[in-house]
């Protein structure tokens, strides 16, 4: 064939893909006998099957047109359509080229002008169609999932990793998470305001505005990964390679909060009181499912391990626990993703409580029998103190401790005593220590008939109390107090040794809040000082037969910063002995092992639990160096260490 011919040949069919492709209609059948004839014509007389003049001469032509056509096309559609249409427009063209290559061109031309297509439509402007406004970041904020599958499958057909839009989901998912994480952050760090008139009991009991705000932390985080998971399932088609990215993206987000672990536990905490009340089965399991998944994400777990006791302690001491099952199916899933070292101190508390039942019961049966039938309403937690996160329960103001030995009244210190003395025949050797702070008590109150008065006041009243038992020892005073007679704070505190801060809350609650003013306080107001006079109210006044007295609240269920830094010390020494216990299993196994070694192997077996600092296994490994549990091998390099039977 003449090639001046065929150069004219091409150009008239290039030309008319052109017409095509702009919307109109051509002779594809022309076109097609054409093709035809050119793939049975051959550049020599050997007629090799590369050397077809459609390869050599037509192909080659139509894929450099094509891909100025689609380059050109591409600047046009980023800077004219949104981003779902430029991908709509986008799988329309890769679908109309490969149609153009079965019914006018050659089968063998559609892998490379596909290949042709995505190049200038995706590999080159995927980029930039990711960041569009109308992009990766408005379609996630905006749940166009159909748009965002869109965005998938054109990214899947040039990168099987789908890295660009992957970390474009990445960074949506660590922005959204600090907002939420600043937000909380802030409200954390908000003062509190005060309320010192409201106790518990008063009116029905609402979350302080710190603890709301770790509620609501969880709620965000949550629904952020509700959102992600429908994402990943419906736009992503489940990816296996986008999955372990959103988790990556989602534990930094937990993990760059440094409460994550106070607030999750919180979460547990609240809904293990109110949340799980009226709850169905169903209901129950979702919500201890989600606490569940959380958990998997957060790397110190030994953190969130003493929060959780914390609150727990709290719980069942309390009773605020609105299910003991549901306390144990909790304890029971923690135990099956973490393993049993973590859960044995928790079902171990149980134990417990369970021991202290059966302790009272007995008790109470010893006691109604030698006293010929009189009952001793008396119920004891005796809890282990290793078990038990006590030092939680107790509050440090201005460097006083507030476990010091409260001073019981007689009546109480006998019962003390005789409990005791029951204790040590069930177990001996073993030694109580009485902790005021945690108990309540029931008392009756008898207040006088006043003269000149009518009504409830006009005769003897008799209420019965439901206090704490740093409020019992202070109402027991006022027995041996003359009638119209007074003690000031420094008395009662003399007479009592109750911590301040406790002091203050209980007084408050019996002569400040006014529903249960069974004190008169002078002068009245809310602050409680040292010089403050206290009297037996006479003239209280209720309709209701029992009252209970709720302590006034000593401060937000969250912890303040001086809180935090005690609990991150006490938290930090605990880790200084796993780090050693880790060491020496290792170099009891080993014998000899070099330095990197040493701790790149502590690492990975602490993993489970918290993410050890580096710095502080090489001080533990120096401090073992110095009991002799280890010893540097002289003239060993790198370094390495010697186990030391």
């Amino acid at each position: 064939m003449n090639r001046k011919m065929l150069e004219i040949l091409n150009a008239i069919i290039l030309e008319q893909i052109a017409m095509e492709r702009e919307g109109d209609i051509i002779d594809k059948n022309l076109i097609k006998s054409c093709v035809y004839m050119l793939e049975g014509l051959h550049e020599s007389p050997e007629e090799a099957e590369d050397e077809r003049l459609y390869l050599t001469s037509f192909e080659k032509g139509f894929l450099d047109a094509s891909r100025e056509f689609y380059k050109e096309e591409g600047n046009k559609l980023i800077s004219e359509a949104d981003a779902a249409t430029y991908c709509r427009r986008t799988l329309d063209r890769i679908d109309q080229e490969q149609k153009r290559c079965t019914s006018t061109l050659s089968e063998t031309t559609k892998t490379k002008i596909t290949a042709v297509v995505e190049d200038e439509l995706i590999k080159n402007k995927i980029r930039d169609l990711i960041a569009m406004e109308s992009g990766v970041k408005h379609m996630v904020d905006n749940d166009r999932f159909e748009d965002l599958e869109l965005v998938y499958d054109i990214n899947s057909r040039i990168d099987p990793k789908k890295l660009e839009l992957t970390q474009a989901i990445q960074r949506r998912v660590q922005e959204v998470g600090a907002a939420v994480n600043e937000s909380a952050m802030n409200t954390s760090q908000a003062v509190p305001q005060a309320n010192t008139e409201k106790t518990e009991g008063e009116a029905k009991p609402t979350i302080n505005q710190q603890t709301l705000a770790a509620i609501q932390w969880v709620d965000a985080i949550l629904q952020l990964k509700d959102k992600y998971d429908h994402l990943w399932k419906v736009s992503f088609q489940s990816d296996a390679i986008i999955q372990p990215a959103l988790t990556r993206s989602f534990t930094d987000t937990i993990n760059s909060f440094s409460r994550s672990s106070e607030y999750i536990s919180l979460f547990i905490d609240e809904n293990m009181k109110k949340g799980l009340k009226d709850k169905t089965e169903a209901e129950v399991d979702n919500v201890l499912e989600k606490a569940i998944v959380l958990l998997r994400y957060i790397q110190d777990k030994d953190m969130f391990e003493r929060y959780y006791k914390k609150h727990l302690c709290k719980r069942l001491l309390m009773g605020k626990s609105v299910s003991i099952d549901v306390e144990k199916q909790m304890v029971s899933r923690m135990k099956i993703e973490l393993g049993s070292s973590f859960t044995n101190k928790l079902e171990a508390m149980f134990k417990d409580m369970n021991l202290s039942e059966d302790l009272s019961n007995g008790y109470r049966n010893k006691i109604s029998a030698l006293a010929e039938g009189r009952r001793t309403e008396l119920d004891i937690k005796v809890l282990t103190s290793m078990t038990w996160p006590l030092e939680t329960m107790q509050v440090v103001d201005s460097g006083e401790e507030s476990k010091m030995q409260c001073t019981f009244p007689p009546a109480v210190e006998r019962i003390k005593a005789s409990f005791e003395s029951y204790y040590a025949e069930k177990h001996s050797g073993r030694k109580l220590t009485w902790m005021g702070n945690m108990g309540t008590a029931d008392i009756r109150a008898t207040f006088p008939m006043i003269e000149g008065k009518t009504g409830r006041l006009a005769k003897e009243r008799r209420h019965e109390l439901n206090v704490s038992t740093y409020a019992m020892i202070v109402l027991l005073l006022f027995n041996d107090v003359p009638e119209h007679g007074c003690l000031t704070f420094d008395q009662i505190q003399a007479k009592t040794n109750i911590p301040t801060s406790d002091l203050i809350r209980n007084l408050q609650a019996l002569a400040v809040a006014p529903k249960t003013r069974i004190l008169l306080k002078e002068p009245m107001s809310k602050d409680v000082k040292p010089n403050d006079r206290f009297m037996f109210n006479e003239s209280f006044n209720t309709a209701f037969l029992k009252i209970k007295v709720g302590v006034v609240a000593a401060g937000n269920k969250v912890e303040g910063e001086k809180e935090r830094r005690e609990t991150e010390k006490k938290n930090n020494d605990s880790r200084g002995f796993a780090i050693e216990a880790a060491v020496v299993r290792i170099m009891k196994q080993r014998k000899e092992l070099a330095h990197q070694q040493l701790v790149l192997e502590t690492v990975t077996q602490l993993a489970a639990q918290f993410k050890p600092d580096i710095g502080m296994i090489k001080k533990r490994i120096e401090s073992l160096i110095e009991r002799e549990y280890l010893e540097r091998i002289e003239g060993r390099e790198p370094q390495a260490y010697r186990y030391l039977a």
